[in-house]
């Protein structure tokens, strides 16, 4: 099958990539034409538009940074998409997003699967990330071979909106595991013990959770660099708090995160790296929570 994908960001990108090495043909386009130029190397085909991508492909794919951006796209390729066409829509959405473009494409004759993913853009590059589908199971059963050349761990949520659902849990879950182990790097720092031996007990005990193990790595570094904001897990616990009141959840965790990302984004912006809610930390203590031997990037 020839793919389009459209939106070639950090995860995108690597998405994208790991289309045409596992010998997809894929054809790409982005607003910024400069972040295509990597995959053209690798076999890809750029597209002037993204309403020209979609008339010269079998399904399209996006993965897009908001719910406006994603509906102004599928506006633009809906009445170029070839019949028996396919969306399948990577970008993190709405519940309610999803159900209502999903319904958009259903009037122009589109069948929607979403696919949201987790686990980090470093995992997206090796091909490794977690894919969340949620739509038809014969639409799962088809892009399945797709799925599997851009991660490891493929589950099929249910019907349009699952994903989203499991999506948010998951990423509210990360934030919040983040804030703890700015806390319990914060506590091992000023209470006198290594840093770097602190990290690697707590990865060995019942305490370890996979963000511990990732991101509390770039926050030792002092990078912080996980390629991803603020301002978009701002909008993820958002998401997250707003299933709490329709499913009637009290969220106590998630609210506080979401307050200590407010902070975040009044001390360096909403374009700052997640992990710098530990800074606010190292800040208001005046102690840093530097240690040797940890990367600025994951790989």
């Amino acid at each position: 099958m020839h793919y389009g994908y459209i939106g070639l960001g950090n995860l995108g990108a690597s998405c994208a990539a790991c289309l045409i090495k596992a010998g997809l043909q894929v054809t790409v386009f982005d607003l910024n034409p400069a972040l295509a130029e990597r995959l053209v190397a690798l076999g890809a085909v750029l597209a002037p538009s993204a309403a020209d991508l979609a008339g010269s492909v079998d399904h399209v794919i996006t993965c897009l940074p908001s719910p406006a951006v994603s509906e102004k796209v599928l506006r633009a390729i809906l009445p170029q998409m070839k019949p028996g066409a396919h969306w399948l829509e990577m970008s993190t959405l709405g519940r309610d997003d999803v159900l209502r473009l999903g319904a958009v494409a259903a009037d122009a004759g589109v069948r929607m699967m979403e696919l949201p993913v987790t686990g980090g853009v470093h995992l997206a590059a090796q091909g490794k990330i977690t894919m969340l589908a949620g739509g038809d199971k014969d639409l799962f059963d088809l892009h399945r071979p797709a799925m599997a050349a851009m991660g490891d761990k493929i589950f099929h949520m249910g019907p349009l909106g699952s994903a989203s659902i499991i999506k948010v849990i998951t990423n509210m879950l990360a934030f919040i595991h983040l804030k703890a182990t700015s806390e319990a790097l914060m506590l091992a720092k000023r209470g006198g013990l290594d840093l770097g031996q602190a990290w690697h007990a707590i990865a060995a005990s019942s305490g370890n959770s996979f963000v511990h193990e990732t991101e509390g790595a770039l926050i030792l570094n002092g990078s912080y660099d996980v390629a991803f904001n603020v301002d978009l897990a701002l909008k993820d616990l958002g998401f997250a708090l707003g299933f709490g009141r329709e499913f009637g959840v009290p969220l106590d965790l998630a609210a506080a995160t979401e307050q200590t990302y407010v902070a975040a984004k009044a001390a360096y912006g909403g374009e700052a790296q997640s992990p710098m809610i530990a800074k606010l930390l190292e800040d208001l203590l005046g102690t840093d929570l530097r240690a040797e031997g940890f990367p600025a990037r994951l790989e």
